[in-house]
């Protein structure tokens, strides 16, 4: 349920985000994400607790770790471990993992709770945003159990009918709310990111 899959659709060959990823020893495009997010938003920091929901193959975890230091901690969960960080990792489901096996892991409250998880897409661009969203809503319930106050969530969505309600249950819980659509998510995609900063007591 929470592995990332490819996308129905097929693109041509290896674009400059995979080719750098490949050159920098990423294991995926999509951490040029995770790194225009954090720039933008300030999303990580030195020291702090992290939970990488949909973690596989892990180049949202490296980068993570490259930004958390030594002193932070993360805890990845999917249905496959990435091969080679540090770290701890449940191979689980996220409907199977629960908040206090998390808080344990991490040693307390998540600063931040990343989410790139996705379903298996089938081209039917309703029912993919249909379950893109119950996806996001499960890595808020998750979030919103381990998250300290003023802890950030960061969660992939896929734009459609559902999306507005979405977005307003998370400006309800966070002090303030940005959608970004990151460079190196494809032209073609409908996917982008919702940031929720500083969740509110």
């Amino acid at each position: 349920m929470s592995r990332k899959h490819k996308n129905a659709k097929q693109y041509k060959g290896p674009d400059k985000f995979a080719r750098a990823a490949r050159a920098q020893g990423f294991e995926a495009r999509s951490v040029f994400k995770l790194e225009e997010i954090n720039k933008r938003t300030r999303l990580l920091r030195q020291g702090d607790r992290v939970v990488d929901l949909g973690c596989y193959p892990g180049s949202w975890s490296r980068y993570a770790q490259q930004k958390i230091g030594r002193r932070g901690a993360l805890v990845g969960v999917d249905l496959k471990t990435p091969i080679g960080l540090g770290g701890v990792f449940v191979e689980r489901s996220v409907l199977e993992v629960s908040a206090q096996e998390l808080l344990d892991a991490l040693g307390g409250p998540a600063d931040v709770v990343l989410s790139d998880m996705a379903p298996l897409t089938t081209g039917d661009r309703f029912g993919d945003h249909v379950r893109q969203v119950a996806l996001a809503r499960v890595g808020l319930e998750r979030a919103l159990e381990v998250l300290k106050p003023g802890g950030h969530f960061c969660v992939k969505v896929f734009d459609g009918e559902d999306v507005p309600a979405f977005a307003k249950d998370l400006r309800s819980q966070f002090r303030r709310v940005r959608r970004l659509k990151p460079e190196a998510v494809r032209g073609t995609s409908v996917e982008f990111y919702l940031v929720g900063l500083e969740r509110t007591p």
